[in-house]
């Protein structure tokens, strides 16, 4: 994947997952790359509800393909405030648009991470050193 498709604005993590500024709150999802490696998306299962609280680099669901099963990792702490139930219903969205329609949950921040994940261009170099 050329790191041109990355998005600007939205910040990474080296799990591949993407985290936005949304109001108040944090959009995550997962990139582009990591649909590629995944396949055809099958099951997106998110294990957490609205109003609980999550701490960053902890699983907050799974997603699985025709070749895997993989954890997804909440790239900041804080009180989930959405959660995108249509992705369980149709987990193909993911494939369909990673960056957009298919965000994963929302999380209200209770601290500092998300200054701290990498921006485009760092997660850009990850990218290369994974191929």
């Amino acid at each position: 994947m050329a790191s041109d498709e990355l998005k600007g604005d939205r910040k990474y993590t080296k799990d591949h997952e993407w985290a936005k500024r949304d109001g108040a709150e944090v959009l995550v999802g997962i990139t582009a790359f990591a649909v590629d490696q995944l396949g055809d998306i099958t099951l997106v299962n998110l294990d957490v509800k609205p109003g609980e609280t999550i701490t960053a680099g902890k699983a907050f669901g799974t997603i699985e393909s025709v070749k895997t099963l993989s954890d997804l990792f909440a790239p900041v702490s804080g009180k989930i405030a959405r959660v995108n139930a249509e992705l369980e219903k149709s987990p193909e969205l993911v494939n369909e648009d990673c960056y957009g329609k298919a965000w994963m949950i929302a999380i209200e921040p209770s601290g500092g991470e998300y200054d701290e994940l990498l921006d485009a261009a760092a997660y850009g170099e990850v990218l290369k050193s994974a191929h």
